[in-house]
């Protein structure tokens, strides 16, 4: 599987960011870079989006509706995902971390409060910066298609 985003498209977009010494730090004859990117290009696949695939036999989500061209929101997503995953930024650990409301140390105590889960994290993706290039291509999960078949 291709990524949606490559090593050299990530070195760019990473070029011009603030805040990537991890990926400055992680050596590209390890694979971990590419590894991030499959994976975070995984974690995008996940999700449910508007629009149909471009086409039928294609195995990513993108490219969809009449475009062949993968936009670069979609990329830049792929980036910032994989970034988070190589600074070990864990959601079902970030979940637990971010519900913590209170924690004792004598006779060992935690409180967690559920109610209030980052959407990012609850959909399994670990970069709130990459959920803003993603959320304008899916669905809203609280519609319902319907079609009239006769």
């Amino acid at each position: 599987m291709d990524p949606y985003a490559d090593t050299v498209y990530a070195d760019t977009y990473f070029s011009e960011r603030l805040r990537t010494s991890i990926w400055d730090d992680t050596t590209e004859s390890s694979g971990d870079r590419e590894k991030a990117l499959k994976e975070a290009t995984r974690l995008i696949d996940k999700l449910n989006y508007i629009c149909e695939k471009y086409s039928d036999t294609q195995d990513l989500e993108f490219s969809r509706n009449a475009s062949s061209v993968v936009p670069d929101a979609i990329k830049i997503a792929c980036c910032e995902i994989a970034i988070a995953l190589l600074d070990d930024i864990d959601p079902d650990m970030e979940i637990q971390n971010l519900t913590l409301k209170s924690q004792g140390v004598s006779s060992v105590r935690s409180t967690y409060e559920r109610s209030f889960v980052l959407e990012s994290f609850r959909n399994g993706i670990p970069s709130t910066i990459a959920w803003g290039y993603l959320k304008p291509y899916l669905r809203d999960s609280n519609t319902l298609d319907l079609s009239r078949v006769s």
